[in-house]
């Protein structure tokens, strides 16, 4: 059963799309959920408004946390832009926690300036704000900044909403087979989908380098497979491998200088090490099982894979210098595609229960095993670089959609396009200017 699953992994288990984004939609929130305002932010200059409302924007990506229950515009009894025009009693009645108030006005040609402050109503304290130059291009992606400034000094954890998921799509012909298959990316809120690259062969397991700049994947164009690498912001992209057998499972160290990856040119499915610089490529199991689905520990000192070698898929843990691999999971008969939360404190993981396979969180410490998600068929997890929630596959009425999970279980999320399936969800890193802010 393990080895038929395996090879649908690396031959087949790819999806449908077009250029339409991703709709999210919250199907569970958190109980107790902090009440927050934000006022649509004011428009100080004259002619055309500006293309997106930022205010909306940061309301809803602190409503898709699920930390935050924002409140609805309608139900405001003013909309203040400024700290002098807010009377805190005002929502001291609607009983908000918090306040978010701005405004965004001309800067130069083509440039906006966006201003904004987060108060603490029943204090009636500042508790942050910022002045933000920006453009209309990336109006979205500072909304997103200041949602991230926001939760982070609620909450005392980095937000993730300046981030980027990349998935796979593909669109079925009349005959039930892929016509167009396409890796993409997008806001972590589904917005502005862009192709990195498309194919009438599957194309799967992508998987980011830490600093956001590439992506590595499999592509079976030229009918084998093969694993590149893709630069996210300029297409230029290079063959890594196309050994005889299986090349797949691709996946950066921490330092973004190796790859690890599953490949069987010597006959049988092993974990190899490649320097990505200089090709140089060393195994890392040797086994007569299969051993697939690498992923590096966030120091960079070992590897948990997933290998049947017990007589059905277990996560299993080797020092990447080499050595003796031991096993993680103990619980159940079916763990596998297991992934380090970016502290270290967690693995995600595909788990089994009464036949139906679902998204889960180990402790490698306590060995306990959390199963987070409902679905018969969940798959491909993915932490977001907070480490606050899950993004895997699963179906949905028969189509592949993406959906989202916070590794306590309390919120859960949807993510669907119009037309199409969409699979093997991946969530950036955060990029280099992010982690230094």
């Amino acid at each position: 059963m393990y080895r038929f699953l395996v090879s649908l992994l690396l031959i087949g288990l790819s999806l449908n799309a077009k250029a339409s984004s991703l709709t999210i939609e919250i199907t569970q929130g958190a109980e107790g959920a902090l009440p927050i305002a934000v006022v649509p932010f004011a428009w100080r200059g004259g002619g055309a408004t500006p293309p997106h409302e930022v205010g909306e924007i940061v309301a809803a990506d602190l409503g898709r946390s699920g930390r935050f229950k924002p409140l609805p515009t309608d139900e405001m009894l003013t909309q203040p832009s400024r700290g002098d025009e807010v009377d805190f009693r005002d929502w001291r009645a609607l009983n908000v926690d918090n306040l978010v108030i701005g405004d965004v006005k001309p800067n130069g040609p083509g440039g906006y300036l966006v201003q904004f402050y987060l108060y603490d109503v029943f204090r009636g304290e500042q508790l942050t704000g910022y002045s933000i130059p920006t453009t209309a291009r990336d109006l979205r992606a500072t909304a997103h900044h200041i949602a991230d400034i926001i939760y982070e000094a609620l909450t005392g954890q980095p937000g993730a909403f300046a981030t980027r998921i990349a998935y796979v799509t593909s669109i079925r012909g009349a005959t039930g087979q892929p016509e167009q298959v396409a890796l993409r990316i997008a806001d972590a809120d589904g917005y502005g989908p862009q192709t990195i690259v498309s194919s009438k062969e599957p194309i799967m397991s992508p998987a980011w380098s830490p600093d956001g700049r590439r992506i590595a994947y499999v592509s079976f164009e030229n009918a084998r497979p093969s694993i590149w690498v893709q630069e996210v912001f300029t297409g230029k992209r290079e063959r890594l491998t196309s050994y005889q057998g299986i090349n797949g499972a691709p996946a950066w160290s921490p330092d973004g200088r190796y790859l690890a990856m599953t490949l069987s040119k010597d006959g049988n499915p092993d974990i190899f090490v490649m320097d990505v610089t200089r090709r140089s490529l060393r195994p890392l199991t040797r086994h007569r099982a299969i051993d697939t689905e690498p992923a590096w520990s966030p120091d960079g000192r070992s590897l948990v894979f997933t290998s049947d070698r017990g007589g059905g898929p277990q996560i299993y843990k080797v020092p990447v210098n080499g050595g003796k691999a031991s096993r993680v999971t103990f619980e159940g008969g079916y763990n596998a595609r297991a992934s380090y939360s970016p502290d270290g404190r967690l693995m995600g993981m595909v788990t089994r229960v009464d036949g139906a396979y679902r998204i889960a969180t180990l402790d490698p410490r306590s060995r306990d095993l959390r199963v987070l998600s409902t679905g018969r068929l969940d798959e491909s997890p993915s932490f977001a670089p907070n480490g606050s929630m899950l993004i895997y596959a699963t179906r949905v009425g028969g189509k592949g959609v993406l959906a989202a999970v916070s590794t306590d279980g309390r919120v859960q999320q949807r993510l669907r396009l119009q037309e199409g399936d969409v699979r093997e969800p991946v969530w950036s890193p955060y990029l280099q200017n992010q982690r230094s802010r």
